[in-house]
């Protein structure tokens, strides 16, 4: 039983980091693309979908990050500075290969001049970070050269209760605690 009401940016975080340490099956097949309808493709959209749909709260699909971060835009919900918990934030990872949005995570918490993320499909500094096979909490820079392109802020239920504890400074995988299953 959560503590947060349905709707609220603190609901979606709970949810985002109790999935830290799910694995994919090979292939990019997880509950998260199942839920999409989009098994086998990267899933670090699913995964946020799919938080979203168990807090309660309404996203257009960001299964193409770059088509969600479009859609934000599109609804006025887009912005580059003052990322706050809850936010949705989207990535463009230099020398990847890939030349736009390409990853998105949830902001569970702000710290001075980075922020604490839960990703799904990413992995340990130095392997693939957005196509990686795991939900883990990221530290990410701010400011110069960081990846960071912008945010979106999805409406949420107003809330005054805190978020979430998360432990700055890590990057967290935790125990393997859910494998994904291949049907």
């Amino acid at each position: 039983m959560s503590i947060y009401p349905e709707s609220t940016a603190q609901r979606l975080c709970e949810i985002a980091l109790a999935e830290v340490g799910y694995v994919e099956t090979p292939d990019n097949i997880t509950k998260y693309g199942e839920f999409t309808k989009a098994n086998g493709l990267a899933w670090c959209g699913s995964f946020v979908n799919w938080c979203a749909h168990q807090a309660g709260v309404k996203l257009p699909s960001m299964v193409s990050t770059a088509m969600g971060a479009a859609r934000m835009k599109d609804v006025g919900r887009w912005h580059t500075d003052n990322p706050q918990a809850g936010d949705l934030v989207f990535f463009d990872f230099p020398h990847d290969g890939i030349d736009r949005i390409s990853h998105i995570g949830i902001v569970v918490k702000v710290e001075d001049g980075s922020i604490i993320t839960v990703e799904g499909n990413t992995a340990p500094t130095g392997g693939n970070q957005r196509n990686g096979g795991m939900v883990m909490i990221k530290t990410r820079s701010l400011g110069a050269g960081s990846p960071v392109v912008g945010f979106s802020r999805p409406k949420y239920a107003p809330s005054k209760l805190e978020y979430p504890e998360v432990k700055a400074g890590e990057e967290a995988a935790g125990k393997v605690k859910k494998k994904g299953k291949k049907k």
